[in-house]
């Protein structure tokens, strides 16, 4: 089997939980280059991977002629001159979520990776969740008729701010619309493509520097989906409601596999990424009422789908123009959101 060498840009909660901690456990990947000058991650990183070669400075990645892929995950502000530094000398490229931070990095970047002929994929876990999957079943079994009705939240209760967090600090790119807006409009676009008109009402509830919370809405020709996440929510709304002509499908509660994986209580076994039965969603239909069995979540399956993407020419699992996608809804919500009005794509 070809291995792929790894060099990882930065060792934070991405960099560690949610591609480290996910790549260890795909066959065809060894991680030799870890980029952090932050002591307490070097040794973190040290401990996680054997004989791994941790670096002060990205360019000792890029330098690297043995490095196939090469995975950003850096603050927002950094996404595209990093990945398009790699793609020039030649790597293919894993970008952490959000893609990047205006819709014009965006398209410079998929030129660069076509002139290039090399891969480049923006890391949207968010599809492989237990509950997003059960979703997408729902959907693809015709299971409630015409939809005419999708609202998705993603919301917590973090009345304090975080220390030390750029997410919160007022850069270009942060705050939660480009954090958790990144996952529900991905997921959003995945299921329905693109919508005729964005609407956009985004707030600083907790009056920092930056949003968090928002309330973005998708139009198109029969449905209306409503995509919304806040950081003063204690008592949780549902995770998911789709709504149709022949009944209603709810879903509470967020998928298992990132509290396990902050954990480090790893265990690629087959009860990986199965949710317990108080998360199951209800079905409820003009037949019947029924609690819906999720599907096991498994983040595994992006990397998986990224060696074969890579070694055999296989689709990839999440497009750069996917990617761009979500920037342009971001885009058309804050003008909505400045403007106060629908915004045509």
């Amino acid at each position: 089997m070809q291995v792929l060498k790894v060099g990882i840009i930065g060792y934070g909660l991405s960099g560690r939980v949610f591609h480290g901690a996910v790549i260890k456990g795909v066959e065809g990947f060894e991680v030799t280059k870890i980029v952090t000058s932050d002591p307490v991650k070097k040794a973190q990183a040290l401990s996680d991977f054997q004989g791994v070669e941790v670096v002060a400075s990205p360019q000792a990645v890029m330098d690297d002629p043995q490095i196939d892929l090469v995975i950003v995950c850096t603050p927002n502000t950094s996404h595209k001159p990093l990945a398009e530094e790699a793609l020039r000398k030649g790597k293919h490229v894993v970008i952490e979520k959000p893609f990047t931070v205006t819709l014009e990095e965006a398209v410079e970047l998929i030129v660069v990776a076509q002139e290039m002929n090399k891969c480049l994929s923006v890391y949207q876990n968010r599809r492989f969740d237990s509950d997003f999957k059960t979703l997408k079943r729902i959907i693809e079994e015709d299971k409630i008729g015409r939809i005419v009705e999708f609202e998705s939240h993603f919301d917590r209760f973090r009345n304090q701010f975080k220390g030390n967090a750029w997410r919160e600090e007022a850069h270009p790119g942060s705050g939660t619309l480009y954090d958790l807006g990144s996952h529900l409009i991905d997921q959003a676009l995945c299921l329905f493509g693109l919508p005729n008109e964005v609407y956009g009402d985004i707030r600083a509830q907790r009056r920092g520097a930056v949003d968090d919370q928002f309330e973005v809405i998708l139009y198109y020709d029969e449905l209306k989906v409503t995509l919304k996440a806040g950081n003063l929510v204690k008592e949780p709304w549902p995770r998911y409601m789709l709504m149709g002509t022949e009944g209603t499908f709810v879903k509470y509660g967020l998928d298992v596999q990132e509290s396990i994986l902050r954990a480090g209580q790893i265990s690629y076994n087959d009860q990986w990424g199965q949710e317990p039965e108080k998360l199951y969603g209800i079905l409820n239909t003009l037949s019947s009422r029924e609690v819906v069995i999720s599907e096991k979540g498994d983040y595994r399956e992006y990397y998986e789908a990224i060696y074969e993407a890579i070694v055999n020419g296989a689709p990839l699992p999440v497009t750069a123009e996917e990617g761009a996608n979500v920037i342009k809804i971001i885009h058309a919500a804050i003008e909505s959101n400045r403007e106060k009005r629908r915004v045509e794509l």
